[in-house]
C-alpha cells in the first residue's frame, strides 16, 4: 500500500508534467516536437530505474553496522525528500504549467530539440529519483520487494489513468483533493520514515536508547499480523517503540500535518479561518 500511493502521487506529477508540456506543444502546433518530450521523460525513467538499481545493489550488500548506518540514512533523506515534495508542490502547483510553458518557449527559441528533451527530463528525473529512493525506503531490510514492486506497478498504472484524463480536460478527478488526501498519507508515511531512521540509529549506536519500550502490544505485530503489516508499512506503526522513536514520530507529525493541512486548505477555508479564530 505504501509503495502504490507513492507511485501513484509520483506518477501523476510526472504525468501532469508530461501532459503540460505536450499539450502546450500541440496549442502551438509543433506536434512533431513531442517526440522530444516522450524522448525526454523515457530517458528519465531509464535513468530513475538505474539510480534504483545501484542504491539498491549498494545498501543490500552492506552487513551489520553499515547496514543500518545506510538504512537509516535512507529513511531520513527519504522523509525529508517527501516533506519537500508536498511542501513544494503546495507553493507551486498554481505557477507549475506557467512555468514549464515558460520553458518551453525558452527552448524552442533556443532552436529546440535538444532542449526540450533536457525540460521533459528534468523535471521527469526528479519523480523518478524521488520514487527509487522512497521505494528502497520502504523495501531494504524486509522480505517485501516482490509485494512492493506489484503496488508500485499499480500505482503507476494509476498515474497513467489519471494523466490521460487530465490531458483529456477532464473533470472525472478533482486534482485539489487528490493531492490533500494523497498528501496527508504521505505525512505520516514520511513520519513513519523517520521513527524507522531513528530505530537503525539506535541499533547501530549512532543514537542513544533511553526506553527501549514505551509500551509492549501485543496486538497488531507486524510480524505476525497482516493488519500490522499494512500499518506498519504505510504509517510506520511499530507496537514497541523506544521513546525516541515515539518522540520523533510525533514530532515530526504534528507539526508538519497542521502546517500541510492549512497549505493545502480551500482558498475559501484559508480567507474563512481568521474570522473563525476571532470569534
Amino acid at each position: 500500500m505504501s509503495a502504490f500511493v507513492l507511485m501513484l502521487r509520483e506518477g501523476v506529477e510526472a504525468a501532469i508534467i508530461v501532459a503540460i508540456l505536450i499539450g502546450y506543444l500541440h496549442r502551438l502546433d509543433r506536434r512533431a516536437e513531442t517526440r522530444w518530450v516522450w524522448g525526454g521523460a523515457i530517458a528519465a525513467v531509464l535513468v530513475s530505474i538505474a539510480v534504483g538499481v545501484v542504491l539498491w545493489n549498494t545498501v543490500g550488500g552492506l552487513e551489520g553496522t553499515a547496514e543500518e548506518i545506510a538504512e537509516g540514512a535512507i529513511a531520513f533523506a527519504a522523509a525529508g525528500l517527501l516533506t519537500w515534495m508536498i511542501f513544494w508542490l503546495g507553493r507551486q502547483a498554481r505557477f507549475l504549467r506557467m512555468q514549464l510553458e515558460g520553458q518551453i518557449d525558452t527552448a524552442l527559441k533556443a532552436g529546440g530539440a535538444t532542449a526540450l528533451a533536457v525540460v521533459a527530463f528534468v523535471a521527469v528525473l526528479r519523480e523518478g529519483v524521488e520514487s527509487a529512493l522512497f521505494l528502497i525506503s520502504t523495501t531494504v531490510g524486509t522480505e517485501a520487494a516482490a509485494v512492493q514492486l506489484i503496488g508500485g506497478l499499480a500505482g503507476l498504472g494509476a498515474a497513467i489513468v489519471i494523466g490521460v484524463l487530465f490531458y483529456a480536460g477532464s473533470t472525472a478527478v478533482d486534482l485539489r483533493s487528490f493531492f490533500r488526501a494523497t498528501g496527508v498519507l504521505i505525512v505520516l508515511f514520511a513520519a513513519g520514515l523517520v521513527a524507522k531512521g531513528v530505530h537503525e540509529f539506535q541499533e547501530s549506536g549512532l543514537l542513544p536508547t533511553v526506553n527501549e519500550h514505551v509500551w509492549d502490544l501485543g496486538i497488531l505485530d507486524p510480524s505476525t499480523s497482516l493488519t500490522g503489516r499494512f500499518l506498519g508499512s504505510l504509517f510506520g506503526w511499530t507496537p514497541r517503540p523506544s521513546l525516541l522513536m515515539a518522540v520523533a514520530y510525533v514530532g515530526y507529525l504534528v507539526p508538519i500535518l497542521i502546517a500541510f493541512l492549512r497549505m493545502s486548505a480551500s482558498p475559501a477555508a484559508r480567507r474563512s479561518a481568521p474570522a473563525e479564530v476571532s470569534a
